[in-house]
């Protein structure tokens, strides 16, 4: 296991790194028609990430800002939003002014997030509408998930940056035996519940853009927990079970 960065502020250049564009999404900001951007990048290594193309910082983006900016501006009126998400679009030191600049077109922001850089996510926050953040496992255990020793600190004072904001958020988990227990999703959630998250999804894995062999050889389309759900819809005023 590695170390966690031991800094809010990884090197990397000041132009936005693109690493591609959805150009319409329904499901990316919960009612909201959006664009996502995907930012390069991601200092986790989580086994089960659908984009693990996007965990490197490569020298050359997908696209331009400035063309993705460009082609926003000709959406402006026929989307609600544009969500920034990764990799982890934190880690990108332009991101605030990319922000900034879609807002002026007078789009609504959102932000997936893994809550890998506190600093970042509180600077950030007063511009954004809607935040979904993922959150790996119970926060003491988070090395397990994420390749990262100390991870787990990170996730927990951005997920209280988020709730301390007020601002509209989804916490979310995705679930795969090999990764989370019943057990330790409970503790989990009870956690998150005491903490005053409003919004709680659970996300059954998916095998699509996963690079673990051991993880996709299980095949899960459905979580078979029911009684863990139960439980878990009444911690939340709103929870959600995402099947594959």
């Amino acid at each position: 296991m590695q170390t966690a960065l031991a800094t809010d502020t990884p090197t990397t250049t000041r132009q936005l790194k693109v690493g591609g564009v959805v150009p319409f999404s329904a499901t990316d900001y919960p009612g909201k028609l959006a664009a996502v951007v995907f930012v390069q990048g991601c200092p986790w290594q989580c086994a089960y990430c659908h984009n693990p193309h996007l965990q490197a910082r490569t020298e050359a983006s997908a696209a331009p800002w400035e063309q993705v900016l460009t082609t926003l501006k000709r959406r402006a009126g026929l989307l609600d939003a544009i969500v920034f998400s990764g990799g982890e679009p934190t880690i990108d030191p332009a991101l605030e002014d990319a922000i900034k600049q879609v807002r002026t077109l007078g789009f609504q922001v959102g932000l997936h997030t893994a809550g890998a850089y506190p600093r970042r996510l509180a600077e950030i926050l007063p511009l954004l509408d809607w935040v979904g953040i993922d959150i790996k496992a119970p926060f003491a255990d988070y090395g397990r998930t994420t390749g990262i020793a100390g991870s787990g600190q990170q996730a927990l004072t951005c997920a209280k940056a988020v709730i301390a904001s007020g601002i509209a958020h989804e916490f979310r988990t995705t679930i795969h035996p090999d990764l989370i227990s019943d057990d330790a999703l409970l503790d989990l959630a009870q956690t998150l519940s005491a903490m005053s998250v409003q919004n709680y999804a659970l996300q059954v894995f998916r095998k699509t853009g996963c690079n673990s062999d051991a993880l996709a050889a299980v095949t899960i389309d459905t979580y078979s927990g029911n009684e863990v759900v139960a439980k878990l819809s009444k911690m939340f005023a709103r929870f959600t079970l995402r099947n594959a």
